[in-house]
């Protein structure tokens, strides 16, 4: 029986999400899921969900609780990674309101930005943590790790742990493709696309109608100019749970305008990957490009009151419509474990996969599924002014990992000085007194720094 262990599974609508993905193949229908968390609580209304699901799909997987990671990980097949270390409060707090004292605002501050540094920093020795783990204990697993900040952690991982399976996972690139054609009107099964870079700053090389072999580019283009212009908006805009603010993809329609490729990431979080967007004294910025500052503590409230009021939630949660969503994980299990061959995007190591990023970045490229395990497919050369567009963002990434791996603080400052958002708001005295206050809030939450 193949086995599955889900670390974090106390994010209830995800595990639910992977779940359900699992609980539509046959042969998983009786999978074992090996549900760890910390956080009792969260885990048993996970399980209590799960319990729900399965029984209105029919099926009987056989699921257990643990809050001990090495006993949930004995006789893993797969191990699926979703935590968040040191959480919305305190630690997402303090990665907003410090920089916004020093006027850096973030929008989601998980991925790059002083915020993503920080994420990362208390992040890392977590995961090393269960890298070791899965060494001694199920050494032949495939780790799918989800955890964001996604390249500096598995820089980290694979500096550390080389010989582990371990596939980092995100859902832009298949999720975009699906905006772009309902943005285009087209059906995304009649769609081929051909994508690469390092996560959430990927850009698609190709994007084609399967039927007739059309590109589809200079329709794209087309929509994005009426996007731009306010004459149409995106099948992504809309509005925020529990607050005024919209979301927009007027940030990643100009990229593509000005750098002629679309980019995989959300408008919202690609605002805060570039320095030109969100500047001191420019809301007139802010405004054109309806860019949501502070959007992700707006989710994180949601989400706070709507895990307060669980109990009363329960429906909300397992009435929704039961298929099979875009993540990859289902696809991964199926593909190694029943040879059903498919080709996903995941983060992995360079080793000369993009030939003009540096080796020891993680990149984003295809990867090839089947019984024999995944392999990632060498792509080339990118287009030169993407790859310089990528190295600004995967210089922090390396000094972060480097900084989390040596307990360096000077990697740390190095880090947020190359910062594109960071280094375009703060002088350098800015820079290392924020970056100082930040770690004396962590406090426990992180390392030591010499």
């Amino acid at each position: 029986m193949t086995k599955l262990t889900i670390i974090g599974a106390g994010s209830t609508v995800f595990t639910k999400n992977i779940v359900i993905d699992l609980m539509t193949i046959e042969k998983f229908k009786t999978i074992e899921i090996a549900l760890m968390d910390i956080d009792k609580y969260r885990l048993e209304k996970t399980y209590h969900v799960l319990e729900i699901v399965s029984k209105k799909m029919g099926v009987n997987p056989k699921f257990k609780m643990y809050t001990n990671r090495s006993d949930a990980l004995r006789e893993a097949d797969f191990v699926q990674t979703t935590i968040q270390v040191g959480g919305f409060k305190p630690s997402t707090v303090i990665d907003f309101e410090i920089p916004k004292k020093y006027g850096v605002r973030q929008t989601i501050a998980d991925t790059l930005g002083i915020g993503g540094i920080m994420r990362s920093l208390r992040t890392i020795p977590v995961l090393l943590e269960i890298a070791e783990d899965i060494s001694q204990i199920c050494p032949n697993a495939v780790w799918m790790q989800y955890v964001n900040p996604m390249c500096s952690n598995m820089i980290a991982i694979n500096k550390v742990f080389p010989e582990i399976k371990s596939l980092g996972l995100c859902h832009s690139v298949q999720g975009t493709a699906e905006m772009l054609a309902n943005d285009l009107g087209e059906d995304i099964n009649d769609i081929k696309y051909l994508c690469a870079g390092i996560n959430h700053m990927a850009f698609y090389q190709e994007f084609k109608k399967l039927s007739t072999g059309e590109d589809l580019y200079p329709k794209l283009k087309e929509f994005g100019n009426e996007v731009l212009n306010d004459k149409k908006t995106s099948s992504r805009t809309k509005k925020l749970e529990d607050s005024q603010k919209y979301l927009h993809e007027k940030v990643r329609y100009e990229i593509l305008n000005r750098l002629g490729y679309f980019v995989t990431e959300s408008s919202e979080h690609f605002a805060e990957y570039v320095p030109w967007f969100i500047k001191p004294g420019r809301n007139d910025l802010i405004e054109k490009y309806k860019i949501p500052i502070d959007e992700y503590i707006d989710r994180c409230r949601y989400y706070e009151e709507f895990w307060n009021n669980i109990d009363k939630n329960i429906d909300l949660i397992t009435d929704q419509k039961i298929k099979r969503s875009n993540e990859y994980a289902s696809y991964i299990m199926d593909g190694i474990v029943n040879n059903n061959s498919v080709t996903i995007y995941g983060n992995v190591i360079n080793n000369g996969l993009i030939e003009n990023l540096p080796s020891n970045c993680c990149v984003e490229v295809p990867c090839k599924i089947d019984s024999s395990g995944f392999v990632p497919q060498k792509f080339g050369k990118l287009p030169e002014h993407l790859a310089a567009l990528m190295r600004t963002n995967i210089n922090v990434q390396i000094l972060t990992a480097e900084a989390a791996l040596t307990k360096k603080r000077e990697h740390i400052y190095h880090a947020a000085l190359l910062d594109p958002l960071t280094s375009s708001n703060l002088s350098i005295d800015e820079i290392y007194n924020m970056v100082d206050e930040l770690l004396e809030a962590h406090g426990n939450y992180l390392p030591n720094y010499t």
